[in-house]
């Protein structure tokens, strides 16, 4: 039963790279693409006419939000204001509990997977904050995470995130991370046991993969148990890691060498590891300001980064050189990490960044962010089939509308969209054929339903923090408002 989707623009796929195509269409039947050009004549049974849009394959979040937004409130604090959103040390050894149901952090989990439908993401790999969880994510809520997952359409790659330590503050008020093997241990085992049943799922939309939290907290034993799992199942394992001075300082105070050295070390820097934001590298101005051989080791290693520019950007942070991990050949793919999962917005934000750090505007490389959004994305999965337009590819395709006055003029579709829009311009979303958003409306989904319980379910994710703050501090001290609340 093909499929024809016509609009003004398509991104097509021709000799290993994307390419631009006007007045063009995309035929698909089954899970895969049949054609992609302008001049198609076969038979179709459904056709649908985008008019004034650009379609294009679909993003690929490799670092996607599946939890409620906390960056909202967060991403404005200074070192101080920012303890008292860590667990206390108090509350890590005596009070520690799930800020939520099981049955509201399934709700948290819908609520973020339609949020990334309406963003135009087709495929992800879920991120969370344990902050209010008792301790990270069991392997019964990863299954209903998987059938909501399967339900919307949404091509997934789960796996529930296992920690053995906590950033926490101390009682001398320093930061530190504090440890349970225990419970790390007990987390792969979760973690192996999801990758079990993804397996008997059967379903090509949901893969396991291994999903541990910052490499700091991790001990060397539980580093050493996944990269050994990840080498004898042959899955990938996505790490957080390079991302931060207070994570480099730990592992260099503990291990005597560097993030990037310590994966070396315990057997994970491969062609299986993903890395989100891999932004301080010794190149970084805040670690060395020059290259000494970081770069280099990653692009021999196989490994791809996960470059999250928007939320990086909201945190005071940057990949300091795009070009430069591009011209180094490490593989770079694109994550939202927080909320909005814009990851057109997020392109912007890389771009421009990346303009600023050069101090020239032909560093803002809008073909690279496209191509990592996409190509990078399934590279980095072991997808070739993911991330094109091109026949015997998967039919995974977005469309982003150019027809409001308000997208302004067109010269290039795709730098009108990023500097123009927002990924709010979604019209249509297809994973592996089956069409799961078209104009904002996801069958089945009651939107205002869903904004109500988003609403209530932060709510209470925001007063909780005031039960792990060290000094017991309400929301609205921890939370200043930008202008004081006038009472009535």
């Amino acid at each position: 039963m093909p499929t024809k989707v016509t609009a003004r623009y398509v991104l097509g796929h021709h000799n290993g790279r994307h390419v631009l195509l006007e007045n063009a269409c995309v035929v698909y039947s089954g899970h895969t693409i049949d054609y992609v050009g302008n001049d198609y004549t076969g038979q179709v049974d459904e056709e649908r006419d985008l008019g004034d849009a650009l379609l294009m394959p679909g993003l690929i979040d490799l670092d996607a939000l599946t939890d409620i937004d906390h960056l909202i409130l967060d991403s404005w604090a200074g070192p101080e204001q920012a303890k008292g959103h860590q667990w206390s040390e108090d509350y890590f050894r005596y009070r520690r509990a799930d800020v939520f149901t099981a049955e509201e952090r399934q709700q948290l989990r819908e609520y973020a997977l339609i949020q990334l439908i309406l963003h135009g993401i087709t495929t992800y790999m879920p991120i969370a904050s344990e902050v209010h969880s008792e301790w990270a994510e069991p392997f019964e809520e990863l299954v209903g995470m998987a059938e909501s997952s399967r339900r919307l359409g949404l091509r997934g790659y789960l796996g529930p995130a296992y920690r053995s330590g906590v950033n926490v503050v101390l009682e001398n008020g320093e930061r530190s991370v504090m440890f349970d093997d225990d419970r790390g241990r007990e987390g792969l085992a979760d973690a192996l046991r999801f990758i079990d049943h993804a397996t008997e799922l059967d379903d090509p939309l949901v893969s396991g993969v291994l999903l541990p939290c910052r490499i700091e907290t991790l001990d060397i034993e539980l580093l050493k148990a996944t990269a050994a799992a990840s080498s004898e199942r042959d899955i990938l394992v996505r790490l957080h890691s390079l991302q931060g001075l207070v994570e480099r300082e730990l592992i260099l105070d503990w291990h005597g060498v560097t993030p990037l050295e310590l994966l070396e070390q315990v057997g994970m820097l491969n062609e299986r590891l993903l890395i989100p934001h891999a932004t301080y590298t010794d190149r970084n101005p805040a670690v060395h300001g020059e290259d000494r051989g970081d770069l280099t080791r990653l692009a021999a290693s196989g490994a791809s980064i996960i470059h999250c520019p928007l939320t990086s950007m909201r945190y005071g942070s940057m990949l300091d050189s795009f070009d430069a991990y591009k011209a180094a050949d490490i593989n770079i793919s694109l994550g939202t990490d927080s909320f909005p999962p814009d990851m057109i917005r997020g392109i912007d934000a890389g771009v421009q960044l990346a303009k600023i750090m050069a101090g020239t505007n032909d560093a803002g490389d809008v073909a690279g962010y496209f191509d990592a959004a996409t190509l990078g994305g399934a590279h980095a999965l072991r997808r070739p089939d993911l991330g094109r337009l091109e026949p015997g590819a998967q039919a995974d395709l977005v469309a982003f509308s150019l027809g409001d006055i308000r997208d302004g003029v067109h010269d290039d579709p795709l730098r009108t969209l990023i500097l123009n829009g927002t990924a709010r311009q979604a019209v249509l979303s297809v994973v592996a054929g089956r069409t799961i958003m078209t104009n904002g409306v996801i069958e089945g989904v009651d939107l205002d339903y869903w904004r109500a319980k988003g609403q209530e379910l932060f709510d209470k994710m925001r007063n909780a923090y005031t039960v792990r703050d060290a000094r017991n501090r309400a929301a609205d001290e921890l939370f200043p408002p930008v202008y004081a609340r006038l009472e009535r």
